[in-house]
Formats: C-alpha cells, structure tokens, sequence
C-alpha cells in the first residue's frame, strides 16, 4: 500500500498555494478558488487542499514532512520569508523537527 495524498482544508487556496510552493512542492492541479494539488518532489505522495469557510473545530491533522538536513532546510525556508512556529530541535522520540503552520493554521 502507497500513500496518494492527504488533503488539508484551506481558508484562502490561492495563499495554500503560494505557501507550499515556497516550501518546495510542485503545483499539479490548480483549480482555485476551490482546490489545488501538490506533489511532494521526493517520493510518489500528493498534498491538496479545498476551500473551506472556517476551520473545523479541533486540534486537526499534523503533516510531517521529511528531508536529509532539517536545519539547512529550516534556513532555507527562513530567507524565502516562511516562519515557522518552533526552530530544529531533537525531540525525546529521536527525530529533529521543527514546526510551522500554514496560511489556514494546519500543523506542518
């Protein structure tokens, strides 16, 4: 079994896309106002993400991204204008992660 893709809900996709083209996915459905497609340049899995009025209630859905050098990466990211909510850092279940969130508030 493969991961397709998961979709995020979005209150702006035209500001989603933006955002994860920064982040360095390739756009590969455009179909604003409404949804938008995404290919993850590593590997076969999609992100997309559809047009909702608010934000479902709750805490949401964590995407976790993978690369070779999270803080080179980071760096990268920092200088393209992203901000992300908390810097590298090694974690108790030994990964190095860092976290930011998109223009509709979901956990990346």
């Amino acid at each position: 079994m493969n991961l397709n893709q998961v979709t995020l809900p979005s209150l702006d996709v035209r500001a989603s896309i933006e955002f994860y083209v920064r982040l360095g996915l390739v756009l590969i459905v455009d179909a604003s106002p409404r949804y938008a497609r995404f290919h993850c340049p590593d590997g076969g899995a999609t992100l997309s993400v559809h047009a909702v009025a608010e934000r479902p209630p709750g805490p949401g859905v964590t995407v976790y991204f993978e690369c070779a050098d999270v803080d080179a990466r980071f760096e990268e990211l920092v200088t393209l204008g992203i901000a992300f909510d908390t810097p590298p850092a090694d974690q108790r279940w030994l990964w190095r992660e860092a976290r930011l969130s998109d223009p509709s508030g979901n956990q990346l």
